[in-house]
Formats: structure tokens, sequence, C-alpha cells
């Protein structure tokens, strides 16, 4: 992650010395020196104006007259130098550079930089870390030298096998000290990378900006261009010479992605000759969300930093009341499976009321790498031009599904009917999760999946396999597993049936029938027959009773409390929440019940009342599985012990969520006693105290809603997650009245 500048207290190193002061070379020399990294900073240039300008300027400590006089004594020698030159640079200093000193690099291809270092040295010594800053101007000469260059940038580290680990961390925290994020990469991953994220734009505005300025009207093309134009061709004011070397020294790498961009270009062309919309649509679809996930993951905001770089801490005041009217995102069951359905209908479908979180939009971009065009989603807006049943295509690469453990297990019943093969990864947190149990009876059908160690992602799901119906008892009640095996059974001979324990979400049932699909429920018996049609529809998500939770406990334990949910899902598979609550003598009321787009809907109304212990019906774990968090909330600040049973799910979500809970409600002051299926919590007061959420969403929100009825502040940590179940919470909690603040480091 990048960090802000600092300064050192002691110098790291007593001399380093910067061979080329151009905007990079003068940037770093300058960063570096006001950063007290290095006792004195060295600056060289073949134009011995620019070092004198440099030490003047204060970039440099000193200006050397001479390469020998500049890289004597130097426990760190940076190359800054064209690409081209590093070699012949080498070669002059290599007698007057001591063995001890580390050498790297700021250039654009590393296996040049590589293949010069063995050339000069026969080798490639263990002091050699090369590098290459992601940071640039169209501006050069040691005039444009600018310590900020690299704030906030990244640094891509491609250290060799024999790279020594003392020399690369100091050339790492060298980068930090200037505010850059330092990633780490192989010479020849880099190098493929940059051809296409730097290398080819710059080939492609070198190369327009010439051809236009041919055209014979050039005067008028130029001065009528638009700001898009300017913005684009604004990198073809880069340096010439520097780019010449930067070809030819990638030119392999440069190639390959140039033919491969030019086969797309030709694809483009032939579309429009053609008058091919939904062609031209799906390009620019992608292209769009792909440049919106572009600049998310420059924010810091996208669902792979959201996960994995970002560290969110909610801040939580005790007290507070709940009041006012408020709606909740839509049900994230629903939208995962409007995208699957959708995508496999002939025809359109169009959706309204899609939550835009991370897990959903998982989803939907994985069904864009398979070639589905989407628009959207806007506004929860989102438009599918379904693809058929055998419609899909092979996706570039691995399939990312984020945090989302819903998208990844009805996927592999999805994906195993293909003709082609799959890979399936995720989060760290996904990649813990179990998945033999949706594999298992895949195989049966006659899938061939391959898992990761311990059953665990990533899923490998190999195409071209003939899935055969078949009837699979479920040992354990999940809907996630039922969904997989029905979607498998779309691809499959003759009848899949599965027969669940309890009754779990009938979210795939409901919405396949939607799609015009005929599926048959006896008691708890479900089937379809495969080889059947799906045709596009319109589907109104309703608002996520999961979500929905938090505020419904939020009122039930906060007296002086009266809140409306409006327009929430109430399928009778996913009520349990409701009627444990109820159970426990919640004061809630079910209003304006109706139908939309097959899904039960209503109003939820919701005052204070006390609140006593029960044991909870083990009837109703299945219908209130994700929602069990939040209740334990409900628990502690009930009279008397409550007591759950028969939810062994509940360890392998997210988290370990038994435990987890216990754990932090321990930490509160809260008396609990963990089971090998459930828990046993004594309600009572509640102090403050430092939560860690384990990185699981739901587990964050319920101790934000426990702060209502703490006596001391409550401090939550891993809280990024929050953002793949409820993007706006956060606004939410504190409009209801929870004293809610956000710190992000």
């Amino acid at each position: 992650m990048a960090q802000a500048p600092f300064r050192f207290e002691q110098p790291q190193v007593r001399r380093l010395t910067v061979i080329g002061l151009g905007l990079i070379g003068g940037s770093l020399a300058k960063a570096l020196r006001l950063s007290g990294f290095a006792e004195q900073v060295v600056g060289y240039d073949q134009r011995p104006g620019d070092a004198r300008k440099g030490q003047e300027l204060g970039v440099v400590d000193l200006a050397a007259d001479t390469l020998a006089e500049a890289v004597q004594g130097a426990n760190i020698l940076v190359l800054a130098v064209p690409v081209r030159a590093v070699e012949s640079v080498l070669a002059e200093v290599k007698p007057h550079l001591g063995e001890s000193a580390i050498i790297t690099d700021v250039g654009s291809v590393k296996g040049c930089f590589v293949d010069s270092v063995r050339k000069v040295y026969g080798r490639v010594p263990p002091l050699v870390v090369p590098g290459h800053p992601i940071a640039g101007s169209e501006k050069s000469g040691i005039l444009a030298a600018d310590e900020k260059l690299f704030r906030k940038h990244k640094v891509i580290l491609t250290p060799l096998q024999d790279t020594d680990a003392k020399a690369e961390a100091l050339i790492t925290r060298m980068w930090q000290s200037t505010g850059a994020e330092v990633l780490h990469m192989s010479v020849e991953r880099h190098d493929e990378v940059l051809a296409a994220t730097s290398h080819l734009p710059h080939l492609i505005a070198f190369s327009l900006v010439d051809t236009l300025a041919g055209e014979g009207d050039n005067k008028e093309i130029f001065r009528y261009a638009a700001g898009g134009f300017r913005d684009f061709t604004r990198i073809a004011a880069s340096d010439p010479v520097m780019w010449h070397d930067i070809f030819l020294t990638n030119r392999d790498a440069t190639l390959r992605v140039l033919d491969h961009f030019s086969q797309g270009l030709q694809s483009v062309r032939e579309a429009i000759e053609r008058g091919d919309g939904e062609t031209l649509l799906g390009v620019f679809t992608r292209a769009k969300a792909a440049r919106e996930h572009f600049n998310k993951i420059l924010e810091g905001k996208s669902y792979i930093a959201t996960m994995n770089t970002r560290q969110v801490t909610y801040y939580l005041q005790p007290g507070g009341s709940v009041q006012g009217r408020i709606r909740v995102p839509g049900d994230k069951s629903i939208s995962h499976r409007s995208i699957m359905l959708g995508s496999l209908a002939e025809g359109v479908t169009e959706v309204e009321g899609f939550l835009e979180g991370e897990d959903s939009l998982a989803t939907l971009q994985t069904f864009r790498d398979m070639g589905v065009v989407i628009e959207g989603p806007v506004d929860g807006r989102v438009k599918i031009y379904g693809k058929g049943l055998h419609g899909l295509k092979p996706a570039p690469g691995a399939l990312y599904l984020g945090n989302s453990g819903t998208s990844m297990r009805l996927l592999s019943g999805l994906l195993a009917g293909q003709s082609f093969d799959s890979v399936m990864t995720g989060d760290a947190s996904l990649s813990k999760r179990p998945m033999e149990r949706v594999a298992q009876p895949l195989r049966l059908m006659g899938a061939k999946i391959q898992t990761g160690e311990g059953g665990r992602p990533p899923l490998t799901i190999f195409g071209g396999q003939r899935l055969k119906g078949i009837h699979y008892d479920m040992p354990v009640a999940s809907a996630q597993v039922k969904s997989a095996l029905l979607l498998a059974g779309l691809y499959a001979e003759g009848v899949t049936s599965v027969t669940e324990p309890a009754p779990t979400r009938d979210h795939t049932e409901r919405m396949l029938r939607g799609f015009g699909y005929e599926v048959q429920v006896e008691g708890n018996k479900i089937s379809l027959q495969g080889g059947g049609r799906l045709q596009g529809t319109k589907i109104d998500v309703p608002s996520d009773i999961s979500s929905a939770t938090f505020f419904m406990v939020a009122a039930v334990i906060t007296p002086g409390s009266d809140l409306m949910i409006e327009h929430v899902g109430i399928n009778p598979t996913r009520i349990g929440v409701i009627n444990i609550l109820r159970l426990m003598g919640a004061d809630l009321e079910v209003l304006n019940e109706r139908e939309v787009g097959g899904e039960p809907v209503a109003d939820i109304h919701v005052r204070y009342a006390p609140l006593k212990g029960i044991q909870i019906p083990e009837d109703q774990v299945p219908l209130a599985i994700d929602e069990f968090p939040a209740i334990f909330i409900a628990a502690a600040c009930a009279e008397g012990t409550t007591v759950l049973t028969g939810a062994e799910e509940l360890r392998v979500k997210e988290s370990d969520r038994i435990q987890v809970m216990a754990d932090g409600l321990t930490t509160l002051g809260v008396k609990t006693e963990v089971k090998p299926d459930g828990i046993i919590i004594q309600g009572g007061p509640m102090g403050g105290g430092e939560v860690h959420s384990h990185s699981d969403h739901r587990i964050a929100m319920s101790f934000a809603v426990a702060s209502l009825r703490a006596q001391g502040e409550i401090v939550i940590r891993d809280c990024a997650n929050v953002a793949t179940s409820f993007p706006n919470f956060v606004e939410l909690a504190q409009e209801v009245g929870i004293q809610l603040r956000v710190e992000e480091d």
C-alpha cells in the first residue's frame, strides 16, 4: 500500500549515487535527499551543466564531473539512464564501484537491464535489484525534478532468484520513503504487463498523432480536436529517444500485445462495417467497466483492493436512538441469480434494484468475462443481453470472485455444463472456505472438478463433460448446493432432483420459473428436466432481509426506537429472523404485503420492546442462517439465556461466526458458551472494547449495532468487507442514529 513520504532519523546509507538526472533520476535524488535516506546524494549526468544545476537546485548534495568520481564509495548506485545505455555505463563504472555496492535502476524494460548486467559481470550479482517506478510526465530534464512524483504511485521490483534479501529490503525502504507503493514481480511478467499497460498506449499515441499530422488538413483536425484527444495524445509529447529504446529492447512483448490489439481493432472495424450493434456494445460496456474498475483500484476502492489492501476501522460511541424510514439495498442472493440466469436466457433481461455490492459485481464481471453483454449497473438498473444456455465463451483468464462464496458455488454447477475449462479464484477469505460439499455431488452428475488443498479454492472445472441427472439427498440444508445442482441440471440428460433435510432459500426455483423454465416442487423435493430454454424477462429485486436485519435488531434493542424498513423481501425461506425476534418478544409488524416479480415483499415496522432469551427452534435455523450474528446481539440484550443448536454451517461462513461472535461478545463482557453446533448467550449489560471482525462483513455490522446498548466505545477492526454486501451501511447507520465513525489506513 502507498504511504506518506517520511524522513529517516538516521541515514540508511552513507552515499547514494544517481546516474542520469532527468525527470525520474532527478525526482528520485531530490526525494531521497529530503527524506534523509542517504548521508550524501551524488548526481552525475552526461550533460555536466545539468548535474551542476541539480546541485544548485538542491536536487543532489554533490554534482560529480566524471562517472568514476560519482560511484567512488557509493553504497547504492541508481542507474537512471536510457535502457540501451545501461551496458556501456556499467562497463565504465565497474572498475570504480565497490563490491558491496547495491545496483538498482529505473528502466521500463527489465529483461534488457538484466541482460546488460550479465554481459558486464558475466552473471547477475546478488546485490543487483532491478526496479521500475510507474510514474512520469511529459516534462523532462533536471528542471522537471519533483520530489512528489512517486507519491501514491507504484514501483515494481523484479528481484531474481539469487538477489540478496537485505539488498532488496533496503531498496524497498528507499522507494517507500518517497511515498511509493512497492510491488514485486518476475522480470518476464513485468515486461509483458508493461508492454500492455504502458508501451502499447504510447505507441498508439505516437502513431495516431503522426498519422493525423500527415493529413492534408491537419491544422483543421488539431484545431477542432476535443479534450479527449488532447488527453489521450498527451503522452506523444514524451521523450522520443527514450521510447525508441524501450520499443526496441522490449520488442517481443510489445509485438505480442500489438498483435492482440490489432485483432481487437479489426473485430471492431468488422462490427461497424456489418452494423453489428451488440458486438460494439459488448466492447464498449466491457471497456467502460474495466476503466471504472481501474479507477477504483487507483482509489483503493475495488473489490480486489478493498479485500486485500485497505484497513478499515469502525469507531462507535455508546448509546443513540433509532428513528426513521429507510430502504436497504437489493437482495444479494437474488442479484446474483438475476445475472446468472439472465446471461443464460435468450433475449434481454432487465433488472431493477440490483445490489451494487462487491459480491454481486464479482458475479456480473464473471459473465462479462465470458462474453455476455451487460449494461450498467446504474442506480440498480442492469440490462443483460442473454447468450442462451450454450452461448458463453471461455474467459481470458481465471474468474476472480472476491469474497463471494455464493458466486463460486453456484457457478460450479453452471460451469460444469460448459464446453470449455474454467478456473475460479477468490480473496484470502474465500480461499479458506470449503468447496467439496458442492463439488462431490456435481461429480456424481459427471462433472470433472478439481479443488485446491483441503477441498478449498481455487476450483478448476473441466468442460465438455456429459452430465446426467441424479437424485441427491442433501446431508446438510444448503441453498447454495441445491442451486448448483439445479443449474448443472439445466445441462444434464434426464431429471435432476434434490431433497433437502430442511427448507432453504428457494430464489433459484422461483427465478427459473420467472424465466419460463419448469421446476417441480413436491414437499422437500425439487426437480427439473434438462435441455430446456430460458427466456429473458424483467426482475425487480426486493430489499435484502439480511441487510434489513441489522436495523431490525438496532430498533428492537434500543429504547424509544421507531423504524420503518421498506420493500423488504419476505420469502418464506428467509423469514427466520422475523420469527425468532417475535419469539423473543420483538414489536415487529409486517405491513403492505405484495408480490413483485414472483417474490413476496413487505414493509417492516419495528419498535423497541424488552426481549427475553429463548431456545431457538432448530426448524428456524436454515431460515436465518446469515442473520445469526445480528440475532446474537439481540440475545445479548435480552433478559435470560438464549440457546442456539443445529447451526454447524455458521462455522464455515466467511469466518467461524459462532466463535468470532463469542469472542467479540466476551470482549464486551457478555457471557457465552460455545458448542460444536451452536452457542449459549447470557443476556446482560455490555461494555466497550476492541473487536476483530476477521474480515467478515456481518460480524462488523452486528457489533456496530451492539454499540446502541454498550456502556463504552466499541472499536471494530477489519471492516473493509462490509462493502461486499451492504455498500451504504455506514450512511444508513448514521442516518438512523448509530454513532459510527470510519477510519481508513
